[in-house]
């Protein structure tokens, strides 16, 4: 099934409990489920590693995930706001700059300490 297939085929089931791994996009993937009456969760993968049985392919994956997904138990992954989601990646690309921007003046030093010139 094709990506742009996905939302239209589950738009023709009745409303059902669905278990997805977290991964990119999986938030998205969760909130248009829940828009169309699914019950939709998300389980971390250190989760669902438990139930699977046999190598990791899909097939098993797959499940791993319904077979944890039932389970009284479960913790599940709080399915977060586009909003929620923006403060994220801002926050994350804040704690990026600051990691290239050390890197970039520790590397500068360390190439100045090299004619002599020495910056604490």
């Amino acid at each position: 099934m094709k990506r742009y297939q996905l939302l239209a085929y589950f738009a023709q089931l009745p409303a059902c409990l669905i278990g997805r791994k977290t991964c990119s996009s999986a938030h998205y993937w969760v909130r248009e489920l829940q828009a169309l009456g699914h019950e939709a969760k998300l389980i971390s993968a250190q989760h669902v590693k438990a139930y699977l049985h046999g190598n990791k392919n899909d097939y098993n994956d797959a499940q791993a995930i319904a077979e944890a997904v039932v389970r009284p138990h479960m913790r599940f992954v709080v399915i977060k706001l586009p909003h929620e989601q923006d403060v994220q990646a801002l926050h994350r690309l804040l704690a990026r700059c600051v990691e290239e921007r050390t890197a970039l003046c520790n590397q500068l030093r360390g190439l100045l300490s090299e004619y002599g010139i020495v910056i604490p």
